[in-house]
């Protein structure tokens, strides 16, 4: 059988071919109106490649802990790969785990699933002569009725007589997230990591920079990519001064990245505010398959015993946020990743310097509530049963649908919230009191962030917690 390294240059190489045949079609079609030859849409010329998994139902004593890289049947598994360059890692840890432990054959070849045209196009080609509409009658074009999260959500398991699903995402529904990320972030999905941290202020994003720039050429750090074409590769005092000003404007969500060797550096997201945005960017970030993405936001206040500058750890969630109702019922538990806790309140002792009973006066454990109304006060008489009756510690926008996508996409998650006010006791926002808070709580915030990555990363697949996994599960991860 083929090694690992042998199957994704083959990939990779029937990936690069059939873009560019793609590619040069389009390109000639816009120039003179060439139309393509007709046995492109039978030949696989223009399609992902496909690889395929046969099992015999021969196992070598798996790990039974293991949350991933299991095959409960034998039979043939099958998925589309896209950027095979892109994936490298990922798909070699997934297929040595299977080869390791099954008694399996791998085979690649050209599936029948065509690429889009809209994902060939880079930018540099001149299309002046075809309109989009034009490329849609003789190239292949998103069609949203391929594109999906039926798989993830337990709605699609296959159908009898075909391949059973290899992994969570095809090559459609990643290609269309990668483009996605691109536009809403303003960064390559190549600089992405695999830790991810999510906030919902801009001067996280300062505070990120300015560390991460300082990091370089250390811990294997080898650049630092972000919006509005921020690249730096040496070490970089003070690199937030090269921020750019035009990436809120360009970007909705703009990204920052540290990136480390294997793509194991540090992810950070400015969401803004809402679950809205928070849901858009887990949908797509998904496709990438992170090792963890952690919430590191800001939260109001529910206890009259909580300070400005607290913490607050998130065990629970009451999901108020209505983005996800239809696909993930709010009666569906979220349960707490055992794991991301211990990181979280690890980093939070570490870099506060406190434990045990002095911690706990800084930070308080319990249920976070996560609502779609930014105007929830003004409903308070609404609420306040509800809110008594959660017990709950905090409240934002954001954290509970975080954590329902990481546990729909099978992406270890957690909550890390500072609050920025109180406004059931009287402490709401005013200017000069939101200032002193930012400047004495971001980078200590940010810092357990920071250092609960440096935790999980050591954890390694023990991260991932079978509790994310339901009964028929695709073997990768």
């Amino acid at each position: 059988m083929a090694s690992t390294l042998q199957i994704i240059s083959e990939l990779t190489r029937i990936h690069d071919a059939a873009i560019a045949t793609l590619r040069a079609d389009i390109e000639r079609f816009a120039r003179d109106g060439t139309l393509p030859p007709p046995e492109r849409r039978s030949d696989g010329s223009w399609c992902y490649p496909e690889l395929r998994v046969h099992y015999a139902g021969q196992e070598h004593r798996p790990s039974v802990i293991r949350a991933f890289g299991r095959m409960n049947r034998d039979g043939i598994y099958s998925c589309t790969i896209t950027r095979p360059a892109v994936f490298a890692d990922y798909l070699t840890e997934q297929l040595d785990l299977l080869v390791s432990d099954y008694d399996v054959s791998i085979e690649v070849g050209r599936s029948a699933q065509e690429i889009p045209f809209p994902y060939v196009l880079d930018g540099s080609a001149d299309l002046a002569g075809a309109s989009p509409s034009d490329l849609a009658r003789h190239f292949p074009a998103t069609e949203l009725a391929h594109i999906g999260d039926e798989l993830a959500d337990g709605i699609d398991l296959g159908l009898p007589g075909e391949p059973m699903p290899l992994a969570l995402f095809d090559g459609l529904r990643t290609d269309f997230s990668l483009a996605r990320l691109a536009h809403y972030t303003g960064t390559a999905p190549e600089h992405f990591q695999r830790f991810v941290l999510f906030t919902n202020y801009h001067r996280y994003v300062d505070e990120f920079v300015d560390w991460a720039g300082r990091m370089l050429g250390k811990d294997g750090y080898t650049a630092l990519a972000g919006a509005g074409g921020l690249f730096l590769e040496e070490s970089t005092e003070n690199a937030r001064s090269l921020l750019s000003d035009t990436a809120w404007r360009r970007h909705q969500m703009p990204a920052y990245h540290l990136i480390g060797p294997g793509h194991d550096g540090i992810t950070l997201v400015n969401i803004g505010v809402g679950p809205s945005n928070a849901k858009t960017i887990t949908d797509h970030l998904a496709v990438l398959r992170p090792e963890a993405w952690l919430m590191i936001g800001h939260c109001g206040g529910l206890r009259d015993t909580q300070l400005i500058g607290d913490y607050v750890l998130a065990h629970a969630y009451l999901r108020d946020d209505h983005v996800l109702d239809s696909v993930l019922p709010p009666e569906i538990p979220i349960p707490a990743i055992a794991e991301v806790q211990l990181a979280l309140a690890k980093a939070a002792e570490m870099v506060s310097g406190t434990g045990g009973t002095d911690l706990k006066r800084r930070m308080r454990t319990g249920t976070v509530v996560t609502t779609d109304d930014r105007n929830w006060e003004l409903r308070y008489t609404h609420s306040a049963l509800r809110l008594s009756q959660s017990r709950a510690v905090a409240i934002d926008m954001e954290s509970a649908t975080i954590a329902a996508q990481g546990y729909r996409f099978r992406v270890p998650y957690g909550t890390m919230l500072c609050v920025s006010d109180k406004p059931l006791h009287g402490e709401i926002k005013l200017p000069g009191q939101a200032n002193r808070f930012y400047e004495e709580a971001v980078s200590a915030h940010l810092e357990i962030g920071i250092t609960a990555c440096g935790l999980l990363r050591a954890e390694g697949a023990k991260l991932h917690s079978r509790k994310l996994r339901a009964f028929n599960e695709p073997p990768f991860r």
